[in-house]
């Protein structure tokens, strides 16, 4: 705007300089006015490439402001990915850590269950042993003491209960005696008394 003034101030100028020289002396006008036609048109040449420098300085103004304003929201979207892609990183860094430590839990079980395995291994080897070797043997002394003594026991009861029948000749007479509350000679003679003495 200030550019305009000028120009337009200079113009001014020039008509009054004309004006002037009208009232002046015939050679001096002719030359006056010749040099004032020659600066009028370098003037309007000036104000051409001036208004074209201006034009072509809006146009680059408002090319970089665009530019600018593009980058910015490039920006924004590139701030944006990285906000998201932190976030998806935390996600898989929880869900990793929640995973290693199931892992780790499941490893710890599955020792443990090995270990329970071995444990039970070594225990129905230790079974098996001892039904091969004891269970025979106990089958008979059972058999041997029923012969003898005629009493059929029962073998889940409590550990300070002694229950059975004897089975005598004409009668069968059930037993249940509380070792707890007896002494062991008192016990051994109720029990030999069921004993026939008859061969």
């Amino acid at each position: 705007m200030a550019q305009g003034h000028k120009f337009q101030d200079l113009e001014e100028t020039g008509e009054v300089l004309v004006a002037l020289i009208n009232s002046s002396e015939p050679v001096k006008l002719q030359q006056v006015k010749a040099e004032h036609q020659a600066l009028f048109y370098k003037h309007l040449e000036t104000k051409k490439i001036v208004t074209q420098i201006l034009k072509d300085t809006a146009q680059i103004e408002e090319s970089a402001g665009k530019r600018l304003l593009d980058m910015e929201e490039q920006k924004k979207h590139r701030q944006k990915e990285l906000e998201t892609l932190e976030e998806q990183l935390q996600q898989c860094t929880a869900k990793s850590l929640i995973t290693d430590s199931e892992i780790q839990f499941l490893q710890n079980e599955l020792e443990s269950l090995r270990n329970t395995e071995g444990k039970l291994e070594t225990l129905q080897k230790e079974v098996d042993e001892d039904t091969t070797e004891i269970i025979p043997s106990a089958l008979y002394v059972a058999q041997v003491y029923y012969l003898i003594t005629k009493i059929k026991w029962e073998y889940d009861t409590p550990a300070n209960i002694l229950k059975g029948v004897h089975y005598g000749l004409d009668l069968a007479t059930p037993i249940n005696v509380d070792t707890s509350t007896r002494s062991r000679s008192d016990i051994s003679d109720q029990l030999w008394g069921f004993v026939s003495t008859k061969w």
